[in-house]
């Protein structure tokens, strides 16, 4: 390997995981180096459609390599943190996909070992590299709203019944935490408190609608309030065909946006800027899962995985960070929370 490549192991060989191998690949300046797999015949496979070197049956098998700078964590959800911590311990950074992990409690467990190691977190949130989620981000930061009065997600997948029968964690409280706001929705979620800030309390229910055999919700809806005093909703689903595009709102005093999969679709402000025109439309450049999980480009994670090395070679923490990934799983337990007691009001920590 070129000394000036950054090396990368993968956890896992499903879907998703074959998404990062395939975003590394593109990334200049890194390199995939290993897939860690505890079955040898499919971490065989998974190494030689991506061409890695090596293939290893557990993350501490990668102590002795001096070519593995970062780790990244593709299993199930509630599968996130032993590997990040083996890869912790040995000095390595880590790239999560989304969920960092499916508790608070569990997340504060990784990110304390990475900031005693002194290596970084990073979760998988690709929404947010989005050209018009960056564009949000900056009117959101110049004030162009003014005082926020409501700022809400919506999540209106669909799965069907094989989705969930095909890989038995999908569904469970123990490996997916959660259902449709832990594993689809958490998207929109971050988006939303990323662009609007993280809310104070929340009001909330769930339900099974459609996929009566899994432990978890398939249907949440949530009321939000914002320290600043903005309402705003989360709706969340995998039962609703035939699965729209995920959708964020922001309105405000002095502007109103819609994100639509990454998409401005409207954006009206009281104040025009040069410019404004030219940033609504386009294409949905990062794909949607809104119908099929395979339907997602691997464009965003290429852009995380470049911001990633990015960071390690100057120094810094990356582009989202550990905490930041946090976030989203607290408020989706808050939301949790609130459902399990009958929609009482919750506050998020």
């Amino acid at each position: 390997m070129n000394s000036d490549q950054i090396g990368f192991a993968v956890v896992g060989t499903g879907m998703i995981a074959g998404v990062h191998a395939r975003a590394i690949g593109e990334v200049e300046g890194a390199e995939l180096v290993a897939v860690v797999s505890r079955s040898a015949e499919r971490g065989a496979a998974f190494a030689a459609k991506h061409g890695a070197r090596m293939v290893v049956d557990s993350v501490e098998a990668l102590n002795p390599r001096e070519d593995v700078q970062v780790v990244a964590v593709t299993t199930p959800s509630g599968g996130h943190l032993d590997p990040a911590l083996a890869a912790v311990s040995a000095g390595r950074h880590v790239v999560v996909e989304k969920p960092l992990e499916v508790t608070v409690a569990r997340v504060d467990r990784m990110l304390a070992a990475a900031a005693e190691a002194g290596v970084h977190i990073m979760p998988i949130f690709q929404q947010r590299f989005s050209a018009g989620a960056q564009a949000a981000k900056a009117a959101v930061d110049a004030g162009r709203f003014g005082r926020m009065t409501l700022a809400s997600c919506y999540v209106k997948w669909y799965r069907d019944a094989n989705y969930y029968a095909g890989s038995p964690w999908k569904g469970t409280q123990a490996m997916d935490g959660g259902g449709a706001l832990m594993n689809q929705g958490i998207h929109g979620v971050d988006l939303l408190q990323w662009l609007a800030g993280l809310p104070t309390e929340v009001s909330a229910r769930t339900t099974r609608r459609l996929h009566q055999s899994i432990e978890v919700e398939d249907t949440a809806a949530a009321n939000l309030w914002f320290p600043d005093g903005a309402l705003g909703t989360i709706e969340a689903s995998t039962a609703a065909w035939p699965g729209w595009s995920m959708r964020v709102e922001l309105c405000g005093e002095k502007g109103s946006v819609r994100l639509e999969d990454g998409v401005i679709t409207a954006w009206e402000f009281a104040e025009a800027q040069p410019g404004d025109a030219a940033i609504l439309g386009g294409a949905a450049e990062l794909g949607s899962g809104a119908s099929d999980p395979s339907g997602i480009s691997i464009e965003g994670h290429v852009r995380q995985i470049r911001a990633m090395v990015a960071a390690i070679r100057s120094d810094q923490a990356p582009e989202i960070s550990g905490p930041e990934g946090r976030s989203a799983v607290a408020l989706i337990e808050a939301i949790y929370r609130s459902a399990a007691a009958g929609g009482a009001p919750t506050t998020v920590g």
